[in-house]
């Protein structure tokens, strides 16, 4: 019995300890040549011939006021692309060139893969696509308002007969901030924009639950929406905090271990299981209602999966530009424009059965 037990330790300490490993470092963090250049340019602040103007020294090769990567002008303190970023970058690209011309394939540096930039920014083709579907997204939503408020018949008190008006005006803002976030968190990876993007991203995937729960099921009662909203909302919130304000606990080894396994994998899965539940409940819905723009919604269910299985595939960015994460990004601007073309159509066909009803 207690040889049983000091085997199953024994694999347990070997398993935490390889997790350790993957969760503290990428391989490129460990490789010696990329930790040589590191350690070289943290002195002259240069990468071969490619030099730092804003690194500031003193005559003698001391930092001047304190640490060099601290001294940095305005204009690259707003990016956070200072000497220690730049050191990081360019020993990142000089070593994947010499690992490229060696045949082997690139590795994540300090848990992300080999980016090149563009005029400073990290992610360009993210970007891009991202700035892209903010426009896209903007477009469906100006043109669903202009044809509810001046194409379609308006109530007596100047109301929309459609139902839902409100509710896809709240997913409209919720998705213009998301793509907005996303497109700066692309351009510089930071603490500060990491949150802000990840928190917008469930805020929407949470809503865009809500919304497909209530229209899918065709609640329009007020305290039907609530008792569905109510809880789906408190549980978004709750994980948007836990986002922002969880401090890991660094009381002991095995505690830390859980708790980065815990927070690295903790977002995906519930962005996951609250995208997955949706795209099920389109689909459902899809399959058994008699709606003329149905297709629409089968288009938007099949891109849906497609984004599912990129958020879960991982793979370096070839060229240094185009990875999972871009497809991604490329992928949700038909498909946001899909979206808004079928909420066009339900308002159209809502509004003119009401019409005929109150006729």
């Amino acid at each position: 019995m207690n040889q049983m037990a000091l085997r199953r330790s024994i694999m347990l300490f070997l398993a935490l300890s390889f997790l350790v490993s993957s969760l503290h470092a990428s391989e490129g963090d460990a490789d010696p040549i990329y930790k040589a250049c590191l350690e070289e340019c943290e002195i002259s602040g240069c990468v071969g011939k490619i030099c730092f103007q804003h690194c500031k020294f003193s005559s003698d090769g001391k930092p001047i006021d304190g640490p060099w990567y601290l001294q940095e002008p305005l204009y690259q303190k707003w990016k956070q692309w200072d000497c220690r970023a730049d050191c990081q970058y360019h020993c990142m690209i000089a070593r994947e060139e010499q690992r490229e011309k060696h045949g082997d394939k690139p590795i994540k540096y300090h848990g992300k893969w080999p980016f090149q930039r563009v005029y400073g920014i990290q992610e360009p083709v993210a970007v891009a696509f991202s700035a892209l579907s903010l426009a896209v997204q903007f477009h469906g939503w100006l043109s669903f308002f202009i044809l509810l408020n001046y194409k379609l018949p308006l109530r007596p008190d100047k109301r929309t007969y459609y139902e839902y008006t409100g509710l896809w005006h709240i997913y409209a803002v919720l998705a213009m901030n998301f793509w907005f976030w996303s497109t700066i968190f692309h351009s510089r990876a930071v603490e500060l924009t990491e949150k802000l993007d990840y928190s917008s991203a469930v805020a929407l995937v949470g809503y865009s639950l809500i919304l497909a729960i209530l229209r899918a099921f065709n609640l329009r009662d007020e305290a039907s929406r609530v008792i569905v909203a109510a809880p789906l909302i408190a549980f978004v919130t709750t994980h948007i905090l836990y986002l922002n304000f969880y401090k890991l606990d660094y009381g002991s080894c095995c505690t830390l271990v859980i708790n980065r396994i815990l927070f690295a994998g903790l977002n995906m899965k519930v962005c996951m299981a609250m995208g997955v539940a949706q795209l099920l409940i389109w689909g459902v819905w899809a399959g058994v209602t008699c709606h003329p723009s149905r297709w629409k919604v089968w288009l938007f269910v099949a891109g849906g999966i497609l984004l599912v299985f990129l958020g879960i595939y991982d793979f370096p960015p070839y060229k240094g530009f185009v990875d999972s994460k871009a497809l991604w990004h490329a992928i949700s601007i038909p498909l946001t424009y899909i979206c808004w073309s079928f909420v066009q159509d339900d308002a159209e066909l809502s509004t003119s059965t009401l019409l005929k009803k109150t006729n």
